[in-house]
């Protein structure tokens, strides 16, 4: 008999009776648990970097509590608008993460908005690298209700079944 099968056999064997099952639930535990824990700091660590970056670089236009600037919906004497919020009450969850990416890189520019469009956002992709953007765009979305990020991840999955086609 191959080694695999014995393996195989030698498992189903200690899960039939409740102690060697228990064995094998706790090693599952003792294996899984570390690797949960880590990804958790991983994803602590990136909000915590994210709040930083936008602190640092976005806050100074749309607010230190994501905020943005009073009335935002209404257009300036240059034509530009004034930086939206990126809380709930604001648009930023009605795009989908690489639209949020690219607009963060690359500022308000074709694809992004119209060859006409003016704006104050810059482009950030000289300035921020890729994972502090994506980094930011975590601790925006940590912000939302949870209705508001149910909605937006929504639209992100929609929008990868666009990119599939």
């Amino acid at each position: 008999m191959p080694p695999r099968i014995k393996k195989t056999q030698r498992l189903y064997t200690a899960l039939e009776n409740p102690a060697g099952f228990s064995r094998v639930i706790l090693f599952c535990i003792v294996l899984v648990a570390p690797i949960a824990a880590q990804a958790e700091n991983t994803a602590n660590d990136q909000l915590k970097r994210g709040e930083l970056v936008y602190q640092r670089f976005c806050s100074l236009c749309h607010g230190v509590n994501l905020e943005g600037q009073k009335n935002w919906r209404i257009r300036k004497p240059d034509g530009k608008l004034p930086a939206p919020p990126h809380d709930e009450t604001g648009h930023t969850w009605h795009h989908a993460d690489e639209l949020l990416f690219g607009i963060t890189k690359q500022g308000l520019v074709p694809p992004y908005a119209p060859p006409d469009y003016k704006s104050d956002m810059p482009a950030w992709g000289n300035t921020l690298s890729d994972d502090d953007i994506w980094a930011v765009i975590a601790y925006i979305k940590s912000r939302w209700p949870e209705e508001t990020r149910k909605i937006q991840a929504d639209i992100n999955n929609e929008a990868l079944q666009r990119q599939r086609k």
